[in-house]
């Protein structure tokens, strides 16, 4: 354990490795280079761990998607502490889980995350509000990326919807960017709200998808301080240079950009793990040319 917070490991890895880049590790079996396959989840482990290795002079933060793991049953989560054993403890490891529940049920899923895996962050679902997410917010060192606006095709079912903000007086008072006369989608009411949740905690970040870079801009505007996790670049199609500039806070920062296909199945044959080291290698490049330093 190294004591530090999210934040502070995520800053210290940023600048160390200079890097806004953020690697997923969504490993399927189907997909394993051609060396691998066959081999089950001894190969399975070895190609994540090749993966970090190869990718860790370029990457501010780790992604595993938990359902990857979750979908291999028992094995899997003892798969999933051995990927996070390989990842050095001073860089941060976000817990792509998605989670969303009433309270006592967020504490647990907060307690396995945090308390049992030791995940840094996690990613989180507003639709049951705060009393859904407080429970993560209370780890103080961690942090909750809640989901704004996704990057899937049919993000916009639910989260372009115009709403009225509804507000109490106080909360009307602190948030001058929000008329209650005026609808706004939701997605935007939900980055509102997770800014008010961040004055309270300090430790709120928020989801916004590279593929719609016109509303990550607008969650930006909403909220200039909050860290932002951008996925969507890569097999998703979002275009690297415009969701980085809509990203961006005003130091140049504050977003993790997180791509994991375009990394892990860089190459199919012997060379998979050289070839995922270069593709992260260009990504961090090109992030940092979008970023203009």
């Amino acid at each position: 354990m190294t004591g530090l917070s999210f934040l502070e490991k995520w800053q210290q890895a940023s600048h160390d490795h200079q890097s806004l880049l953020c690697v997923g590790l969504d490993p399927e079996l189907e997909r394993l280079p051609e060396p691998l396959r066959g081999a089950g989840l001894e190969a399975l482990l070895r190609f994540c761990r090749d993966i970090v290795e190869a990718t860790l002079p370029y990457a501010c933060a780790y992604k595993p998607n938990l359902a990857f793991f979750e979908a291999l049953g028992p094995q899997g989560w003892a798969l999933l502490r051995e990927v996070l054993a390989a990842i050095p403890p001073e860089v941060p490891v976000i817990a792509d889980a998605k989670r969303g529940d009433i309270g006592h049920t967020a504490r647990a899923y907060a307690t396995a995350i945090f308390e049992q895996l030791g995940c840094d962050a996690v990613t989180v679902q507003p639709y049951l509000g705060y009393d859904g997410v407080q429970p993560f917010l209370a780890y103080r060192e961690k942090l909750a990326f809640v989901l704004c606006r996704t990057s899937n095709p049919g993000a916009g079912d639910f989260q372009d919807l115009l709403v009225q903000p509804s507000l109490s007086e106080a909360e009307s008072e602190a948030v001058e960017t929000v008329h209650a006369s005026r609808a706004l989608p939701l997605y935007l009411v939900v980055a509102e709200r997770v800014r008010q949740w961040q004055a309270r905690h300090g430790n709120c970040g928020l989801v916004a998808g590279a593929t719609y870079p016109r509303e990550l801009a607008a969650i930006r505007e909403r909220c200039p301080t909050l860290p932002l996790l951008v996925p969507g670049v890569g097999a998703q199609g979002g275009e690297l240079e415009a969701a980085v500039r809509a990203g961006l806070d005003k130091y140049g920062g504050g977003i993790l950009v997180a791509v994991s296909r375009a990394i892990l199945y860089a190459d199919g044959g012997s060379d998979y793990a050289l070839a995922a080291g270069e593709a992260a290698r260009r990504l961090r490049d090109a992030i940092n040319q979008a970023r203009g330093s």
